[in-house]
């Protein structure tokens, strides 16, 4: 499998976006909605699975889509290829705060393992496919169920994280404790379980969940600060129900809200 090679550059700080430099002929998939802007002579075509031909049987091409289904994407994806003669760009943008993540899948032993909703964009060629957990707890607990996103190839792929981003290298045997939200993605020899958090106290009232993701090395993890299920759940949780307003936490109600400037009437 030989993916297009890509150059790129990621801009911004909190709400960021990657730059690919197409050379003519060369062509990025990417996801539904992802796409920000791009120069002329690129087309953009809509295709059937990911585009990466590791089965041009039509069977095959069904087979392959209907996996990206199980992760809740779309059978279809969306390429972007230069018919150009000289260098144009395509650009994706980050769906929430966060941070873009480059994965170069050749210095990756050609696999990367990623949580269903982080993939952004990749070079035409790399596989976007799913790998089920074969641990009935992980799959029961683990907070990304049975099935994660497998990325596998020799090109260059785009992930995004929520919030900060933190890399950790992990030694043979060496295990990291995560909650199991804030996983972003792992190398392809981390083993990944989950393991229950113990004690009444912590059960009942620790507020974190009964079950936190176990990583044991050796690898690579990439961990998120902020997973989309929890910043949507605080912007729920936020919200006014039955036309009150909760005040921001101020004593003062609605007085505190005037006082303070916020003054919605």
């Amino acid at each position: 499998m030989n993916a297009h090679e890509i150059d790129y550059e990621i801009f911004g700080e909190e709400m960021q976006y990657v730059e690919i430099e197409l050379d003519p002929q060369e062509a990025v998939v990417a996801e539904a909605g992802s796409f920000m802007m791009m120069d002329t002579d690129i087309k953009m075509n809509t295709i059937f699975g990911d585009g990466s031909n590791q089965d041009n049987s039509v069977l095959g091409k069904i087979f392959s889509a209907g996996k990206r289904m199980l992760t809740g994407e779309s059978l279809f994806m969306t390429a972007f290829l230069n018919i150009g003669q000289g260098k144009k760009k395509v650009s994706f943008a980050s769906p929430y705060p966060g941070k873009i993540l480059p994965i170069d899948l050749s210095e990756m032993g050609g696999r990367f393992t990623c949580q269903k909703d982080a993939f952004l964009c990749a070079a035409k060629g790399v596989s976007i496919g799913i790998e089920f957990s074969k641990k009935l707890g992980r799959g029961l607990f683990g907070g990304e169920g049975f099935i994660m996103q497998k990325l596998e190839g020799d090109g260059m792929t785009f992930i995004h994280a929520g919030g900060t981003l933190a890399k950790k290298t992990l030694g043979p045997g060496e295990v990291l404790k995560v909650d199991t939200g804030c996983i972003v993605g792992f190398t392809k020899d981390v083993d990944y379980d989950i393991e229950f958090v113990g004690g009444i106290r912590n059960t009942v009232f620790g507020g974190e969940g009964l079950f936190f993701a176990t990583l044991r090395g050796p690898g690579t993890v990439y961990i998120q600060s902020l997973p989309f299920s929890r910043l949507a759940g605080r912007v729920l949780a936020s919200i006014p129900r039955g036309g009150k307003d909760k005040g921001e936490g101020s004593i003062l109600g609605t007085l505190g809200d005037i006082v303070g400037g916020d003054n919605r009437f």
